[in-house]
C-alpha cells in the first residue's frame, strides 16, 4: 500500500479559515479563535485552561468534560465552532473571584479523592451538575452518574466520599439531613 501525501496540508492556511467564535466563557463574553476542525477541548486549552484535558479523545474517559449550558460534554467530542453562541463552565470557572475553590472543589481537597489528578476536572465538572440534577442521589446512584469518568489510579472510593459528604452538608443546610 503506498501512501499519497500530496494532498496533506502543508501550510497553517491549508488547515482550513479561522473563526471567530463568541461564547460566555466562566462567566465572561470571551470571543475564541478556532479552525472548524479543531476540537473544543483544544481550543479550551490555547486558553490556558489546563484543567479540561484529553485523554482518550474519543469521550470515553471524561478528562476533558465541561459543562455547555449547563450540561455535561465532553470537549473532545464538540467541534469549537458548534459551541458559538453557548455557556461554556470549566473547572477555572468554578473559583470565586478571590480565586477561592467552590464547594465540590473543597470537598475532593478535604477527601483527597484524587492522586495523580489528571481526572480530577472532569469529575468535579459531572459532580457540579449530579448535585443539581440529582440533589438526594444515593451512592450507588452517584456512582452510576459519574461512571462515565475514568480515574485511572483507582480513586473512585474517595470521589465517591467527596460527593456523599457534599450530598449531606447540602441536605443538612436545607433540613432535610
Amino acid at each position: 500500500m503506498t501512501v499519497d501525501y500530496s494532498t496533506s496540508p502543508t501550510s497553517d492556511s491549508d488547515l482550513g479559515e479561522l473563526n471567530q467564535i463568541d461564547v460566555t466563557l466562566n462567566g465572561r463574553p470571551t470571543r475564541l479563535t478556532a479552525r472548524s476542525n479543531e476540537t473544543l477541548v483544544d481550543v479550551l486549552r490555547n486558553e490556558r485552561l489546563y484543567g479540561v484535558r484529553e485523554g482518550c479523545g474519543v469521550g470515553m474517559c471524561g478528562a476533558c468534560t465541561v459543562l455547555i449550558d449547563g450540561q455535561p460534554q465532553s470537549g473532545c467530542l464538540v467541534l469549537a465552532p458548534l459551541a458559538a453562541g453557548k455557556d461554556i463552565r470549566t473547572v477555572e470557572g468554578l473559583e470565586d473571584e478571590d480565586g477561592n475553590p467552590d464547594e465540590v472543589q473543597r470537598a475532593f481537597l478535604k477527601h483527597t479523592a484524587f492522586q495523580c489528578s489528571y481526572c480530577t476536572p472532569g469529575f468535579i465538572m459531572m459532580t457540579e451538575r449530579l448535585l443539581e440534577e440529582i440533589p438526594d442521589a444515593t451512592r450507588e446512584e452517584a456512582a452510576e452518574y459519574l461512571s462515565g469518568n475514568l480515574c485511572r489510579c483507582g480513586s473512585y472510593v474517595k470521589i465517591l466520599d467527596a460527593v456523599m459528604d457534599l450530598l449531606a452538608c447540602r441536605a443538612e443546610r436545607l433540613g432535610n439531613g
